[in-house]
């Protein structure tokens, strides 16, 4: 082969070498790509992968701890781990302290910064320089009696866990029970929840000896005809009740427990008296008394206050007055006792603005109260079953029955009419 030759076959191999090269590189992908930028320390993070606080999800291993989904919450209390001073972060509770007097005595609230009362902790008062007072049932409340009136400074010992106030709170114990309402009674009042409703709710009718008379709707030119209900008459069906001719309601909002004397929502008050007003029926109410003391017939009226400020009340503010069975706290109260409870109750209502009075059966009002100490602004309602009354006395309304009969209530139902003049 001439020199000729021998060029132009090295050259061809070239060609042939240099092709196949640049294939390869083709098929690595390493042809028309940007040359990659190397790693710098500081780069963004897709949001997809990143904590608010710019740590990579799952760089925090006490995570798990704040996770409401991470537990079983049928297994552990609702599944949430609460922080407690070993994570770093003290779960410390600001306490604040109120306290109001009646008559010589001080009722002590020991609440959170959100102004509810702190339960399940043995806190401690001290008491000016009278002593130490503890919570022993651990309500967050704790009363104080007998005390001399005047100034007091009351401070909270130390807790763990909460952060007292380092300045007393001076209160003013009263000399005198004023029939005002006590605007912070809301936390006295209890549902039936909260008790044994079968020993507590057990007032007894004594309406009289006698249940002669009509049962049936009573419909008079002089009076207005109506019901009275509570928690007993179950669902109402209140446009029912209207078209029936019910011209007027006295609902029981709540009452006292016979035993422990915890003062208690009816289960059925709020639905009863939303119920009536809608179906535009005028409403009133009472409140089943057991209190042995005015200083209680002050907290209960100040509690129907609270109950019904939020509704427009067209018949008055009733305490009823009887027996709870003969085991009740109130029963063996005498006559005098009775009676100024009765009178507080209602000068409490009346200090709100509201007409207040009396139920009670012939037999009370001629032998367990007085009525030579009531006052003319007292509304007397009557339970004596007859076709007419043989009550001496004056009255405004009269429960004529007990077994009456209405369209919309299940069962038996009080009868009324009454003579009373409302708005």
């Amino acid at each position: 082969m001439d020199s000729k030759m021998l060029r132009r076959a090295l050259l061809l191999v070239t060609l042939f070498a240099v092709t196949i090269f640049i294939l390869v590189l083709a098929l690595n992908g390493y042809i028309g790509q940007e040359k990659k930028k190397p790693a710098t320390a500081v780069a963004e993070v897709d949001e997809d992968i990143a904590e608010k606080d710019g740590r990579i999800k799952g760089s925090d291993l006490d995570a798990w701890k704040y996770d409401e989904t991470f537990f079983d919450a049928r297994l552990v209390g609702g599944g949430k781990y609460e922080k407690t001073e070993s994570d770093g972060e003290p779960g410390i509770v600001p306490i604040v302290l109120s306290a109001s007097s009646v008559e010589k005595d001080l009722r002590i609230k020991i609440m959170d910064d959100a102004g509810n009362l702190v339960k399940d902790k043995f806190f401690t008062v001290m008491v000016g320089t009278v002593g130490e007072y503890k919570d022993d049932d651990r309500d967050g409340v704790i009363y104080v009696k007998d005390l001399t009136p005047g100034d007091y400074e009351v401070k909270l010992a130390a807790m763990e866990g909460f952060d007292i106030p380092s300045t007393p709170l001076v209160c003013s114990v009263k000399a005198k029970l004023e029939y005002k309402t006590i605007s912070d009674i809301s936390y006295l009042i209890k549902t039936e929840a909260d008790i044994d409703a079968m020993k507590e709710d057990t007032g007894t009718n004594e309406a009289g000896e006698t249940t002669a008379g009509t049962n049936a709707a009573r419909k008079e030119e002089a009076a207005s005809f109506g019901i009275d209900v509570s928690k007993f008459n179950k669902d109402i069906d209140w446009n029912a009740v209207k078209n029936d001719g019910v011209t007027f309601a006295i609902i029981r909002c709540g009452y006292r427990g016979s035993k422990t004397g915890t003062i208690v929502e009816d289960p059925k008050f709020r639905e009863n008296i939303e119920g009536a007003i809608a179906a535009g029926i005028p409403v009133g109410v009472y409140f089943f008394t057991q209190a042995i003391n005015p200083v209680e017939a002050v907290e209960e009226a100040s509690a129907v206050v609270s109950l019904v400020s939020q509704y427009k009340i067209s018949y008055p503010i009733f305490i009823d007055t009887e027996g709870a069975g003969g085991a009740g706290r109130a029963d063996p109260l005498g006559v005098p006792e009775r009676s100024a409870i009765v009178e507080a109750f209602c000068e409490t209502a009346r200090s709100s603005g509201y007409k207040a009075g009396v139920y009670a059966s012939k037999n009370w009002y001629n032998n367990k109260l007085d009525i030579t100490k009531f006052v003319p602004e007292d509304i007397i309602w009557l339970a004596e079953y007859n076709d007419s009354p043989t009550y001496g006395g004056d009255y405004d309304i009269w429960q004529y029955s007990s077994a009456g009969s209405i369209n919309g209530i299940e069962g038996r139902v009080d009868m009324n009419l009454s003579t009373l003049k409302v708005e």
